[in-house]
């Protein structure tokens, strides 16, 4: 959870300081004013990098040198983002340059809800696997071992299948895989069933219309149905060899939660497939909370987005039951239950 945040020449924000509440802050603003670019702040300091740009130099504001990003965290703890055009990225944390990504991640729990979520269901099972795993790494120690495990050992089979080497050799990392990938495997289901009972609940609550439909949950493991991670490799070694990459195993899972026995995307309107996100996000959010004792962070772009006024109501009063930290934007909004909301209106890059 974010106590202060201080931003400076990031896009259009040349000076900017703000102390957020541990609820709702709502972030107000004509486009163009500076709304997104404090979402992609908090972003950039939880988690080193932008969701607008790959390359940090286009976040800089025209005609400066560096941008900088400092903030306090739950416990007082400092935290600061600093990228310079020569010097590149560095990143503090409680005053010490931070060695891995993986422990900021750990402080600041965040996901990101950007206007087009809706998208969730296009870009592919990489997003989806990524979305699943957030939630794993923030309540399930276990998980961050076997996945960090299992992306070395993937790269090493890999690499030799892309060397050509004997398939005896290709086939020693086999066994190592299958012992991770398994793991893995299990803890995603396990988490998916927890994820689904919460989501079930919620997703009636946000989207009424859809009170009484039935969700049911289908994975898939990253290779054949009806065999083992083992038989697959195998399997499929020759084909491995003349492609150059393993194609079985956790790196190539999906899932999905079907609706009445259907894909939402064929059933859903854009509006309640943005819903069907945000009820995932809270779902792992409120998750990561009971698991770290610590409010998570949701950002959440444009609540307008293809949501009616009903349902952007309904989205903030669930927000307000949530032990979340959320940051939303909104070109204007009226909240019935402002008590347990802090407003910030934002013009060219400044807190008025």
């Amino acid at each position: 959870m974010i106590t202060q945040l201080t931003v400076s020449n990031l896009r259009n924000i040349s000076d900017l300081s703000l102390q957020p509440i541990s609820g709702i802050n709502l972030i107000l603003g004509e486009n163009g004013s500076g709304k997104t670019s404090l979402l992609e702040a908090i972003h950039l300091l939880a988690m080193g990098r932008s969701f607008r740009t790959r390359t940090l130099k286009n976040a800089i504001q025209f005609e400066q040198q560096q941008l900088q990003i400092t903030a306090k965290i739950s416990g007082d703890i400092p935290v600061g983002l600093q990228y310079d055009k020569n010097k590149g990225l560095k990143i503090r944390l409680n005053r010490a340059p931070l060695k891995r990504l993986s422990e900021l991640a750990m402080q600041l729990p965040l996901q990101f809800v950007p206007a087009n979520c809706h998208q969730f269901f296009e870009k592919g099972p990489r997003y989806r696997r990524q979305l699943l795993d957030w939630g794993l790494f923030h309540v399930e120690p276990s998980f961050n071992f076997h996945w960090q495990a299992y992306k070395k050992i993937i790269q090493q089979r890999n690499a030799a299948l892309r060397q050509h080497k004997p398939t005896s050799e290709i086939q020693l990392w086999d066994a190592h895989l299958v012992s991770h990938g398994d793991a893995i495997t299990a803890l995603r289901k396990q988490q998916l069933k927890k994820v689904l009972d919460q989501f079930s609940v919620l997703f009636a609550r946000l989207c009424p219309e859809f009170s009484g439909a039935e969700f049911t949950l289908k994975y898939r493991n990253g290779w054949l149905k009806g065999s083992t991670l083992d038989l697959a490799l195998s399997g499929s070694i020759t084909r491995d060899q003349q492609l150059g990459y393993t194609r079985s195993g956790s790196h190539a899972a999906d899932w999905s939660f079907k609706i009445n026995d259907a894909d939402p995307i064929e059933m859903f309107s854009r509006g309640q497939q943005k819903l069907f996100f945000l009820a995932l996000c809270m779902v792992q959010a409120s998750m990561a909370e009971h698991s770290n004792h610590d409010r998570s962070i949701l950002l959440l772009d444009d609540i307008s987005s293809e949501l009616d006024q009903k349902h952007q109501q309904n989205v903030m009063q669930e927000l307000t039951l949530l032990p979340v930290q959320t940051f939303v934007t909104a070109t204007d909004f009226e909240f019935n239950n402002s008590e347990k909301m802090k407003m910030f209106h934002v013009e060219r890059g400044q807190i008025r």
